[in-house]
């Protein structure tokens, strides 16, 4: 069974999205959680989309696309057991796998060319999770999520 991908974005990240959306449904199951035009719109909306079906388990993965990538990945790191991560080349994107088991790629799509996304992509996609030391990591990530769960109420 092919790897189920979520993808979204805001207006800012929507063409570059569904160019991507074409190149993943190649190989992948791509949901493509929106948006659908460039008319300006709010990324917390579809970061939220995309990190719900992650933490949710009805995803593999996801990827989110904005200006910078940065406020998708605000947003998704919300999530329980949601860990987004802004990537800027091919190296970040694979490191993002490696080491921080990212399971949701968060990218800019005004800064960023297609051809380095896709490349992007791929090696995120490719790059298995280290473990070992990296493992004890994650889990101490874990250990605060459960804990902030607990606690109610806004940080601001």
């Amino acid at each position: 069974m092919p790897i189920k991908i979520a993808i979204g974005s805001d207006h800012g990240g929507y063409l570059k999205k569904k160019e991507l959306v074409s190149y993943l449904a190649g190989g992948y199951k791509v949901v493509d959680v929106g948006c659908h035009s460039e008319d300006s719109c709010d990324y917390p909306d579809y970061a939220g989309k995309v990190a719900a079906l992650v933490s949710a388990n009805k995803v593999d993965k996801g990827i989110l696309l904005c200006g910078t990538g940065i406020g998708m990945s605000i947003t998704a790191n919300k999530f329980a057991k949601v860990r987004a991560a802004v990537c800027w080349n091919v190296k970040t994107a694979g490191l993002a796998s490696e080491h921080n088991n990212a399971n949701v790629l968060c990218l800019s799509g005004r800064f960023i060319p297609l051809n380095t996304l896709k490349k992007m992509v791929k090696k995120w996609i490719a790059t298995p999770f280290a473990g070992g030391r990296h493992l004890r990591r994650i889990n101490k990530i874990r250990n605060i999520e459960k804990k902030q769960a607990g606690m109610k109420g806004s940080r601001d």
